[in-house]
């Protein structure tokens, strides 16, 4: 026996095929119906809606735009480090605040500072059509996207620019922003500036380090300890004890992002060094103002970075065809009382 169109969507999702049969028409009509389409009288156009309805059937985009030559399926990819670091998640919803204003759907995945899943992940969006990909990449090779670029789909990349090719970019001045928290411990009297950050061989944790040795360089001050490749709390955590244990130990530190931040707050605070030792972060930090002291940060805007990336792509997706741009949105020192901790005398 055969099944119903009803009985079969009770088990599984409606095809067009079930609109087609409930409705009495071929599949064609239907494709017209659904795609707006005219030579459709509206006595059929009404069966076809009411099946539509009665089945609760969802149309496949994918397909539609195959059909309807557009290459538009309402989506885009968004490659971001870690879902769960606040800057990231920051992007995500500026990204998706964009979108929906669109009425377009975002698909989000994270590497982990991970280069082949990297690139798994950007292959993934790409088979399904995404219509525009937003970008924060570990890789130090984005010729592989070279194809995509040629066919036309639009890629903004977000916080660290792209390397072998020329796309969209949105950024912070690294160098510039790590220049001015520097500066700022330099000028309450500090000469030993430690260093802190994740991998070194990231873009932004080049610069950022290049902005702390200029801002030294600049004072005549010599370079304190640096510790890189923190790339957890417990990380930063351990390194800061390290350098309050040992002989380099310096008078400020210079957390040069979030998560690093975040682990050199709980050592000086185990170590009851809050009220003696200095430090400003890159990147806000979750009730930052709430610390005792409150701590000073070069806050970056994610926010903007994703809503200005957002809009690059689909700016490109209106017909945009100005040659690839990068957009610097700024950062901006927030003080709040850790980096104005004066040293000892």
């Amino acid at each position: 026996m055969t099944d119903s169109p009803h009985a079969r969507t009770a088990r599984s999702r409606a095809t067009i095929r079930d609109v087609a049969a409930l409705a009495g028409v071929g599949i064609k009509t239907v494709s017209r119906v659904i795609n707006h389409e005219a030579n459709v009288s509206a006595a059929t156009r009404e069966k076809v809606e009411q099946a539509v309805v009665a089945l609760n059937f969802t149309p496949n985009q994918g397909a539609g735009s195959l059909r309807r030559g557009d290459r538009k399926t309402l989506t885009l990819g968004l490659l971001l480090d870690a879902v769960d670091n606040p800057f990231s998640a920051a992007i995500h919803r500026a990204v998706e605040a964009v979108a929906w204003e669109r009425g377009t759907a975002v698909f989000g995945a994270s590497f982990g500072e991970d280069p082949d899943r990297e690139r798994a992940l950007v292959e993934a969006f790409t088979r399904r059509r995404v219509d525009g990909l937003v970008l924060t990449t570990i890789s130090d090779d984005h010729t592989y996207l070279q194809t995509e670029l040629e066919q036309g789909v639009p890629m903004v990349f977000v916080d660290r620019p792209p390397r072998g090719i020329e796309a969209d970019t949105v950024i912070t001045d690294n160098h510039a922003a790590s220049v001015t928290a520097v500066r700022h411990l330099l000028e309450h009297g500090h000469r030993a500036v430690a260093f802190l950050s994740d991998d070194l061989g990231v873009s932004t944790a080049s610069e950022r380090h290049r902005g702390w040795r200029d801002a030294l360089s600049e004072a005549g001050a010599e370079q304190g300890p640096v510790r890189p490749g923190l790339r957890s709390v417990e990380a930063a955590y351990e390194a800061v004890r390290e350098l309050m244990a040992g002989p380099e130990r310096p008078t400020a530190l210079f957390t040069s992002q979030n998560l690093v931040s975040i682990g050199g707050i709980r050592a000086l605070h185990d170590l009851g060094l809050q009220h003696e030792v200095a430090m400003v972060g890159f990147d806000d930090v979750f009730l930052a103002d709430m610390l005792e002291p409150a701590l000073t940060v070069v806050a970056q805007d994610p926010g903007e970075m994703g809503r200005t990336a957002a809009g690059r792509v689909f700016a490109r997706l209106d017909g945009d065809e100005s040659p690839a741009a990068t957009s610097v949105v700024p950062a901006e020192l927030v003080v709040r009382g850790s980096g104005e901790i004066p040293p000892p005398r």
